[in-house]
């Protein structure tokens, strides 16, 4: 059952679901030298979602799940310090009617050219203001299993290289 969906009638599009399936597509047929302006998250080449001043290669569209509250959903991560949530993710697969399997992102900052992680929990909720520091991620081993269906807003964050297509 999903935001607005009050009945379990899986012909009924889920657009969360979509999204993310787009995302997985997006990612699979990354072509590493291709680079345009825009900020959707069914905007191709990804890349797209980059400084069109920065050139990287990408593999990962990051983005953010949302409650029916406008919540943003978290997971846990193991290994980094003080911090251990995250409410960013990486699509790593999509099956049977809106599961997907999302890698868990390590949020961080630039500090004197090395990344720290930053920890958004504060009294043991997510700090919105900590979010508003995050401006680079890192691949954690952690990943979680979810129905999409249970999402109402999915919010694509960045386009950026993780080094796991490598």
């Amino acid at each position: 059952m999903g935001c607005g969906n009050n009945h379990n009638d899986l012909r009924s599009g889920n657009c969360v679901c979509e999204v993310v399936r787009a995302i997985k597509d997006i990612q699979d047929n990354a072509v590493m030298d291709e680079c345009a302006e825009c900020s959707s998250c069914f905007t191709e080449p990804l890349g797209s979602l980059v400084s069109p001043a920065r050139r990287d290669p990408v593999d990962t569209r990051v983005f953010v799940l949302s409650n029916d509250e406008g919540d943003p959903f978290h997971a846990f991560f193991s290994g980094e310090n003080n911090a251990c949530v995250s409410i960013f993710f990486r699509v790593e697969d999509v099956f049977d009617n809106c599961c997907a399997t999302l890698r868990v992102l390590v949020p961080g900052r630039r500090e004197g050219g090395n990344f720290v992680p930053v920890n958004l929990l504060t009294n043991g909720r997510i700090d919105l203001g900590k979010v508003c520091q995050v401006e680079r991620f890192r691949a954690s081993n952690d990943c979680i299993t979810v129905d999409l269906k249970c999402f109402c807003a999915v919010q694509c964050i960045a386009d950026v290289n993780l080094g796991l297509c490598n």
